[in-house]
């Protein structure tokens, strides 16, 4: 199958982002925070981290005390018809069986169940092996043991047992952005039986709310970032804002400015890149925190795993103006550069606005990018574009029958992922058909691209649409993509 693109579109000489596959567990990367800071980085202790989240500004705060109620204190969940009825379960615990989170009720009252799971895990281990799933009717119980913690999924999903993993392996990026692995594991080489609910009071939410997202947005699926469409003249002028106001301050490391789950632009220090997981996990900081849109600014500590679990990166976090919600975060390593991060804020807003900029990311947030139909596809549905050497993706507004069940949709991806994907058998190219839609699927060394079609599209007419859609998509990638790697 050809295209007629000669270069896939998006792909650019270097990218700011990783390319990874994103079934990979973590792993982190090459780069390290100890070639940044010298001797001038100390990372925080948990107790100073949590102590910084409840003290942003002085009296914002990151962290939330849980909600409790009589009857979330008195109804035993493990016979509660509403408990019972969730689709998928998320549990997460120390390897000595201590609860730790529960996504639905109260932890404390599964004590049964988590000394179930613990056993289970241990009884494999004493083989030299290890548990990966269990299948029981409709329902997977997948395991991931990642020391110190063990991480459970009971699910009545469609989605395969690699894309449960997948999800919990983004439950403890989470809690590892947190806290940061090494002292994550030191904390429990001193004390095995401790309780890490202490360090991780008001996390729960931010876990909450990131497996939400990941079940809603395609980016946790294909391990990339969709950017918010802009003219490149816009893009490259933000990019050089944010470059010629830090670039005198010391040891910047990123700057990333992002608006609804999209990102506008990435600036970075030469030789370091950002893993889409800890960008992710990024975009759930910001979209889980409201606290950020009532503050001029906020200085947090925060660790990006899969860059170096070992330390924290300190976050000056803002939204750029009242009458523009796009947030700017600049990382650095230097744990009192709040000040001059606060000025250079000032300062990139100041140029955004000699140039027009905020306009114009006003402009893209308001209105509605185009469906298939109205872009001249009328036998296709939706469909989403991922550019693999950029690690960027692409995907139009969900028109009918979709704008209303996404979760649908959402699950023809998720399985035609797998399909090209699957471990033992991997696919290059996919298409299927049923009575509701025709789906086609397709692996390539530059990009992948997942299109579902009217059910009743024929191969020929699916090939060449798609055909049609990359070249439609190669004449627009300066507005899709950010299509260069600025550094300070």
């Amino acid at each position: 199958m050809a295209t007629n693109c000669e270069i896939e579109p998006g792909a650019a000489v270097e990218s700011a982002l990783v390319t990874t596959d994103s079934y990979e567990n973590f792993q982190q990367m090459s780069s390290s925070l100890e070639e940044i800071k010298n001797s001038n980085y100390a990372a925080a202790t948990p107790e100073e981290f949590l102590d910084n989240c409840n003290n942003l500004d002085n009296d914002i705060h990151l962290t939330c005390s849980p909600v409790t109620s009589s009857s979330s204190r008195d109804e035993d969940y493990l016979q509660d018809e509403e408990w019972l009825s969730k689709s998928k379960h998320v549990f997460v615990l120390s390897s000595a069986g201590k609860p730790i989170y529960s996504r639905y009720g109260n932890e404390d009252r599964f004590a049964s169940y988590f000394g179930i799971m613990q056993a289970l895990v241990s009884f494999v281990q004493a083989d030299d092996d290890s548990i990966r799933s269990i299948h029981a009717g409709d329902r997977k119980f997948v395991f991931l043991f990642k020391e110190p913690l063990i991480l459970v999924a009971v699910s009545k999903t469609e989605e395969c047992t690699i894309q449960l993993t997948a999800q919990l392996n983004y439950v403890f990026n989470q809690i590892a952005s947190t806290l940061t692995l090494s002292r994550l594991v030191k904390i429990y080489e001193q004390r095995r039986n401790y309780d890490l609910r202490r360090l991780l009071t008001g996390v729960d939410r931010f876990i909450d709310h990131l497996l939400d997202f990941s079940e809603n947005e395609p980016a946790f699926t294909l391990g990339a970032v969709q950017c918010l469409p802009l003219a490149a003249s816009v893009r490259d002028s933000i990019s050089t804002a944010i470059v010629q106001s830090c670039s005198k301050i010391k040891n910047v490391v990123f700057g990333i400015l992002l608006a609804k789950s999209q990102l506008i632009t990435l600036v970075r220090m030469k030789k370091y890149y950002i893993h889409p997981h800890d960008l992710h996990l990024i975009f759930n900081l910001v979209q889980a925190s409201e606290s950020f849109k009532t503050i001029e600014s906020c200085w947090a500590p925060l660790c990006l795993p899969r860059f170096d679990s070992s330390g924290f990166l300190y976050g000056h976090v803002s939204y750029l103006a009242e009458d523009c919600q796009a947030c700017l975060l600049l990382l650095t390593v230097e744990g009192d550069a709040f000040h001059s991060l606060s000025e250079a804020k000032q300062r990139i807003v100041e140029r955004l606005r000699r140039g027009n900029c905020l306009e114009a990311i006003n402009a893209s947030l308001t209105t509605r990018e185009e469906t298939c139909m109205e872009m001249g596809f009328p036998e296709l549905r939706h469909y989403l574009y991922k550019c693999k050497s950029t690690a960027q993706f692409y995907q139009p507004t969900k028109g009918a029958p979709y704008s209303i069940n996404c979760k649908r949709l959402l699950n023809l991806y998720k399985q035609a992922h797998y399909k090209l994907h699957c471990p033992t058998r991997p696919l290059k190219l996919l298409f299927e058909r049923n009575g509701n839609d025709a789906l086609l699927a397709w692996d390539t060394p530059g990009f992948e691209l997942y299109a579902v079609l009217e059910p009743l599209t024929e191969t020929s007419s699916a090939i060449t649409t798609v055909g049609r859609l990359l070249s439609w998509i190669k004449k627009r990638e300066d507005k899709l993509f950010q299509l260069n790697a600025p550094t300070f």
